[in-house]
């Protein structure tokens, strides 16, 4: 949990949008993937192993409850640090920006939206493939309509 946590509750994000039950998706997430472990046979890497039983108890979650695509309120802490001394109207426009782009993403249909969470953590084709168990062709394609969906939506709202 110390290597995948953030991105594991990064993941979850994708799935619920609720703090209090998305943080309950992300321990039902670890829960699986300590039971799972001592099935892990090498076959793949351990990242894919555990984004796959990620994705899996997150499709469970995702088909438990319908979710509705309202406004996100949060947005997931990043390792990354921003800029250290933005202005504050850039502050405002980047929050603005953000916003727009976490609604946008949530409003994705499940398909795309599971590959821009993938593509966020830094999986490559391959391994959002075997994650999702479909061909990279198809990661390609999803991502490339995600991404024509994004933009458009982006547009219409700026």
């Amino acid at each position: 949990m110390r290597e995948f946590g953030p991105a594991l509750s990064r993941l979850a994000y994708g799935y619920e949008k609720v703090a209090g039950v998305r943080e309950e998706l992300t321990q039902e997430i670890a829960l699986a993937i300590w039971l799972a472990l001592p099935h892990f046979r090498g076959e793949c890497s351990e990242r894919t192993f555990v984004y796959r039983i990620a994705h899996n108890r997150g499709l469970t979650h995702a088909c438990r409850r319908r979710p509705d695509h309202d406004r996100l309120d949060e947005l997931p802490a990043t390792q990354e640090p921003i800029d250290p001394a933005p202005r504050p109207e850039e502050k405002i426009a980047i929050a603005g920006q953000q916003s727009r782009l976490r609604d946008a993403i949530q409003r994705l249909p499940l398909a795309y939206r599971q590959v821009v969470m993938l593509m966020l953590e830094d999986l490559s084709h391959k391994e959002i493939a075997e994650v999702l168990g479909i061909s990279e062709s198809n990661v390609a394609v999803r991502m490339n309509r995600a991404r024509k969906a994004l933009k458009e939506s982006m547009e219409v709202r700026s």
